[in-house]
């Protein structure tokens, strides 16, 4: 079926650094695309994609998992080594796991990683009936448009696939398994404001994980989707000076390139 406006996936042709962004569970790239449009504005290679399942309606992320939201990414970052000279990987919730884990998985071929309320379990005594609830009943209510900033929404599903959550289950436990082979440098920033992700998971993350240059930012205005709250525009000016420390030469004056286009999925 169409995509509805803004969750089309977003690709930009910049300089010979790119940096690959994953949107979250039920969520779309509209939730990152002025992350992603600030970052072509700097010169950069930048990839948003749709995940599979994602953008369209509820029942199509029923019948996927976490291997095909995996495999698109991973697939992403394979095109954008093949020509570019740098990747940082980036996401949002659960994009922030697929993030790590594209990290964890592909070691020097990932120089930085950039998360933003990163999850790392699915919580509640209903996470543990999964394996047999998401057999009796076809899905829950919905997770999205968690934002302090009024009338502001995020583009997603309002309901949630409980076998879609039972795979995400599985794959943030994978993830958490996989973090010691994080090695590579970090930025995280985090809402104590999160209704949707605990602070406990960003503190598992830094907890397990090897890297040795990590950076934490609060984000104190803003609920989960700090993407699209108040926020946002330190996220970006955040990650453009994090990519441009471990990139000297990398980020460029707003303006310069060539425009960013979306592309139909």
């Amino acid at each position: 079926m169409p995509l509805p406006t803004g969750a089309e996936p977003f690709r930009h042709e910049g300089g010979e650094t790119a940096v690959l962004l994953c949107h979250g569970f039920t969520g779309s790239p509209q939730s990152l695309r002025g992350w992603a449009e600030h970052l072509a504005a700097q010169g950069l290679t930048v990839a948003l994609p749709l995940l599979p399942g994602h953008g369209t309606r509820w029942q199509d992320l029923g019948v996927t998992g976490w291997q095909d939201w995996y495999a698109e990414v991973d697939r992403e970052l394979r095109l954008l080594r093949g020509r570019c000279e740098r990747v940082f990987v980036a996401g949002l919730s659960m994009g922030g796991a697929l993030a790590l884990r594209l990290a964890a998985k592909h070691g020097s071929a990932v120089s930085g990683v950039m998360v933003v309320n990163p999850a790392n379990r699915v919580h509640g005594l209903a996470a543990h009936a999964l394996p047999v609830l998401r057999h009796l009943v076809p899905a829950t209510r919905g997770i999205g448009s968690d934002i302090a900033k009024p009338l502001d929404r995020e583009l997603g599903y309002d309901r949630v696939p409980l076998h879609a959550a039972h795979s995400l289950r599985t794959f943030l436990r994978l993830v958490d398994r996989e973090l010691p082979q994080v090695t590579q440098p970090l930025l995280l920033l985090r809402s104590p404001q999160d209704h949707v992700v605990p602070p406990a998971d960003s503190a598992r993350i830094l907890a397990r994980i090897s890297s040795t240059d990590v950076t934490e930012i609060l984000l104190e205005q803003s609920y989960h989707v700090a993407t699209l709250d108040y926020d946002a525009a330190r996220i970006f000016e955040e990650s453009t000076a994090f990519i441009g420390r471990l990139a000297p030469g990398a980020v460029k004056e707003p303006g310069l390139g060539k425009e960013g286009t979306t592309a139909g999925g």
